[in-house]
């Protein structure tokens, strides 16, 4: 096929995927669907006008990748350790007991012993991009039940790992070959998995406080790093997937890693689209699609409905209560987009047929636009059955808050504002999050080590959802960028207070507008000090002096405080140099 010719599907996919999500999104549905349905149209089942061959298949598996590598990105280490815990019985429950029942579910309708493996291993996962999108938009992502389906979900991306590189077997039906291969796999990503630690720990941290600043080579040495894992798995043989994932691992241990998270989130969405409509690509012909339309509705509510019950006995039996149980386990009920990751890598490797990857991915379709819905009103649904369901409720049940941020002060940027405002918000809220984009300032906080921060630039959503803004009760702003201070007040809840900063009078004055308590105008607080100092002068020179003199003196006190920072820096820095060498 032409250059030509593959630039051009390339772009058919591209512009009717923009189309169809466009429609999606009006009806309040996934984008991945959109992307599906695209593949569907312009493949076999419909008008048959793309192939997934040459660029569309190349960028689709950079797609593969760039998601597992996003999904590497979002298991920060502190993070598993908090929820670990408490759910760690209802993620590990979870991942047995749905992969027993998809198997049971395909074994009564009759598929062959590999199409049973392929489809119980392709069906027990959530749909990570759907529930998390849903559950931020309606601000759940930080309730108990919201955390309860994220710690799930992680377990579930470590599993999806193991499966991706076990269907790197030559074969599946021989079971001494699978734990050959599983057995090379644990070993392999145990040796890839230290290196990842290791690199998280010695090397990362200063090769990024280096380049953290500079945001294009921060970018691309993020990038950089994927790809260096993705050739070690390869040579390995391991698949794409796991050196990707364990890359964006690594990447999510550094304090910057939410701005990177942030940046290569587009990246990711743009090659998902191909990698999504690749899947409908591969479906041959309306036929396969619909060959088992039957098995797949038969199979798509016993799924959802014994998906719930699993999750709901799960997360009850761990002493939560039943509204927490409820709410946690409807969101969890569908058969998610990585199933049909896992069906067309086995179909890749001739595993199964077109019409299994069909059966997927009807099943997928069918699964994600209900529970959307589902995920979208569940409150209100619980509602409407809560009462049947107290009768499972009992003495003892409650709900234990896992530890986030929750009614604390966000301070935005670390000056000298800001810095000698953190003393008395830490006194008055307890909890303080400085989120800042400077490297030297993120040191002089991790130095000082009393205040917690976030690495990145506030105008990224991914920074303010690890801020919980929404949950915080005064926010202090020393930017004067009135589009950072404009987002901080359009998302804010409206009891929070907020300070901001304005350099013209006419941004003052849209600040207030937009519900700011108080907007900090320097030119007027340097005219206030002038004039105090010179009524001072003028009045009694004594007390001026005094004032001078203390202001020189925080000044210098300010500077040795620098000093000490700095020394301590370069110290552990030698120290470290030392046990490296």
């Amino acid at each position: 096929m032409s250059q030509i010719a593959l630039a051009a599907d390339f772009a058919i996919i591209v512009v009717v995927a923009t189309a169809v999500g466009i429609i999606a999104r009006q009806t309040g549905q996934p984008t991945i669907i959109a992307y599906i349905l695209t593949g569907i149209i312009l493949g076999p089942v419909l008008f048959d006008v793309v192939t997934d061959e040459g660029l569309v298949d190349l960028m689709a598996e950079l797609g593969l990748g760039f998601l597992l590598f996003l999904l590497g990105m979002k298991m920060r280490f502190d993070d598993i350790r908090e929820i670990l815990r408490p759910i760690t019985n209802v993620a590990i429950g979870q991942t047995v007991l749905q992969t027993a029942l998809a198997f049971l579910v395909a074994w009564a309708l009759g598929f062959g012993t590999t199409e049973i493996l392929v489809i119980a291993l392709a069906t027990v996962f959530g749909a990570t991009p759907i529930i998390v999108k849903i559950l931020t938009d309606k601000d759940e992502i930080t309730s108990l039940p919201g955390k309860i389906d994220v710690g799930v979900l992680i377990v579930q991306d470590i599993y999806l790992v193991i499966v991706l590189a076990l269907f790197a077997a030559d074969s599946l039906d021989n079971a001494t070959e699978i734990a050959t291969t599983l057995g090379v796999i644990f070993v392999m990503m145990t040796f890839i998995g230290i290196f990842s630690i290791a690199s998280s720990r010695y090397l990362l941290p200063r090769l990024f406080r280096r380049i953290a600043d500079n945001k294009d080579v921060f970018l691309i040495v993020a990038i950089a790093w994927a790809f260096l894992f993705i050739a070690i798995a390869e040579g390995f043989d391991l698949s794409v997937e796991v050196g990707a994932f364990l890359a964006g691992i690594s990447l999510a241990q550094l304090p910057y890693s939410k701005e990177l998270e942030d940046r290569i989130t587009p990246i990711t969405d743009f090659f998902i689209l191909v990698f999504f409509a690749s899947i409908g690509l591969q479906i041959e012909g309306v036929e396969a699609l619909l060959f088992y339309w039957q098995e797949a509705i038969i199979a798509s509510l016993v799924l959802m409905i014994g998906n719930f019950w699993i999750m709901f006995y799960l997360i009850d039996r761990e002493g939560f209560t039943v509204e927490t149980s409820f709410l946690g386990s409807i969101n969890m009920v569908q058969v998610s987009e990585f199933s049909l990751v896992v069906g067309a890598l086995a179909f890749a490797q001739g595993y199964i047929e077109s019409e299994i990857l069909g059966y997927l991915s009807l099943m997928a379709l069918l699964t994600m636009s209900v529970s959307t819905y589902i995920v979208m009103y569940n409150h209100e649904i619980y509602e409407r059955v809560g009462p049947w369901f107290s009768r499972f409720e009992s003495e003892g049940k409650q709900d234990t808050e896992l530890g986030e941020y929750r009614d604390h002060a966000i301070a935005i940027g670390y000056d000298e504002v800001t810095e000698r405002a953190l003393p008395l918000l830490e006194e008055e809220y307890g909890q303080v999050v400085v989120i800042d984009r400077k490297t030297e300032h993120v040191e002089a906080l991790e130095a000082e080590g009393r205040f917690d921060y976030i690495f990145g630039d506030f105008r990224h959503s991914e920074v303010r959802k690890a801020a919980n803004l929404k949950n915080a009760r005064f926010v202090l702003s020393s930017s004067v960028q009135v589009e950072v201070n404009r987002a901080l007040l359009e998302e804010v809840s409206d009891d929070a207070m907020v300070f901001v900063e304005a350099e013209r009078i006419n941004d003052a004055r849209t600040l207030y507008d937009l519900g700011a308590a108080y907007v900090v105008m320097s030119t007027y607080l340097t005219a206030e000090k002038l004039s105090d100092y010179l009524e001072r002068y003028f009045t009694d020179e004594e007390t001026f002096s005094e004032a001078i003199e203390a202001d020189i003196e925080r000044i210098r006190r300010k500077g040795r405080q620098r000093m000490d920072l700095e020394r301590d820096g370069l110290e552990a820095a030698d120290t470290r140099g030392e046990i490296d060498g």
